[in-house]
This record gives structure tokens, C-alpha cells and sequence, in this order.
């Protein structure tokens, strides 16, 4: 099986940001997930796939490049593989984002990659917390965030970023089905409802 037979037809999610994953890009994941196991490659292929996803969430250049819709296909793969090659990212997610270019699905690269590692996680019986904040998170702030969150009796978990900058500061962070939210959005939020009870 390969990511181009797994290519969805559907027409594409225009949010960029990443959350929960449209089924689009959970195809795109579950093919390349599916082909990185057919040739035993899936510590391999995660590891690309997590320096890519770092390179996006931290270099807003090419950040702004993924999900510039003017680009053509020409200029998004010329850039695209320069910049693969440069992190020494080849194989199945050179091939994966040479798709995604193909079927102008390149704004969805940081979609693909969140969906991809919540289906390997819960392929390893990780959990994943999904970790919303408004600025990139440290190493050491991860670190610290993941021994909380084993404190709090979730063990063997797999974070999974995104910067939402309407949250000012502190963080959203939902594991299953609970919700832990100690943003400044939220907190203003309960100040504001406290006063309108208040008057």
C-alpha cells in the first residue's frame, strides 16, 4: 500500500490550525502509518515525521510556507524538498508531503502528522494529551507538564502540540475525556462572568 493509493478525494479543511483531525488527515495518517508498518520502518518514519512537525511548529518561515495557498505545486515542491533534504528527512515523508503537494493538501502537514502520532500512540497503548498553548513549549516546560500529568495517574503519555495565541498564557491540556484548562482566555473569561453576576 502506498500514501498515494490511501489519497483522499475529499475537498480540503481550510482551518490551519491543529486540533483534532479532520478524517482527511487522518487518512493521509493511517496510510502512511500502514505503509510504515508493511516495511517494518515505523520508529523510523515517527522520528522523520516528529522532526517535520517540530520544523513546522517552531520555524514560523516555513510555517508561513506550508500553508501559503499562492504557491503552485512547482514552487511548493522545489521549497519543500530542499527543506527535507537539508533535515535529512527522506523515505515515506519526503513521498507523503510530495502527495499532499500533489493534491494541494500541504496546509494540512501539521494535521496529518498530530493525526499520525495519535494513531501510533494509541497503536502503543500511549494515552495523548492534546496541549494547547499560546506560545511553543519549552523542553523543560514538556518535561515538567508530562510528570504532572503521570502525578495525576496518566502514565505513558504522548503530548500533542499546537500554539493557539488567543489563550494569552498558561495551557488547555485534554487527555480522554477530561479538560484541564489554567489559560488566561479562560480565567478572564470566569473574572467577566463573576462581575456581570455581581451587578
Amino acid at each position: 500500500m502506498s500514501v498515494a493509493s490511501e489519497a483522499p478525494t475529499a475537498s480540503p479543511n481550510t482551518s490551519p490550525t491543529v486540533g483534532h483531525a479532520s478524517g482527511l488527515a487522518q487518512r493521509y495518517a493511517l496510510a502512511l502509518l500502514e505503509l510504515a508498518k508493511e516495511k517494518k520502518e515505523i520508529d523510523r518514519v515517527a522520528a522523520d515525521l516528529d522532526r517535520l512537525f517540530v520544523l513546522w511548529r517552531d520555524d514560523a518561515t516555513f510555517r508561513s510556507f506550508v500553508e501559503d495557498p499562492r504557491l503552485d505545486a512547482v514552487a511548493q515542491r522545489r521549497g519543500a524538498f530542499a527543506i527535507l533534504e537539508r533535515a535529512g528527512i527522506a523515505g515515506e515523508v519526503r513521498n507523503l508531503v510530495g502527495v499532499l503537494i500533489a493534491n494541494r493538501r500541504l496546509g494540512h502537514l501539521a494535521e496529518v502528522a498530530t493525526a499520525f502520532g495519535a494513531l501510533l500512540a494509541e497503536q502503543r497503548g500511549q494515552q495523548t494529551a492534546e496541549v494547547a498553548t499560546a506560545h511553543p513549549l519549552t523542553d523543560v516546560q514538556r518535561t515538567q507538564l508530562t510528570a504532572r500529568l503521570t502525578e495525576a495517574g496518566y502514565s505513558n503519555v504522548k503530548l500533542v502540540e499546537r500554539t493557539d495565541p488567543s489563550l494569552l498564557g498558561g495551557l488547555v491540556v485534554r487527555i480522554g475525556s477530561r479538560l484541564f484548562d489554567s489559560s488566561i482566555k479562560s480565567k478572564l473569561q470566569r473574572m467577566q462572568y463573576a462581575m456581570k453576576g455581581a451587578a
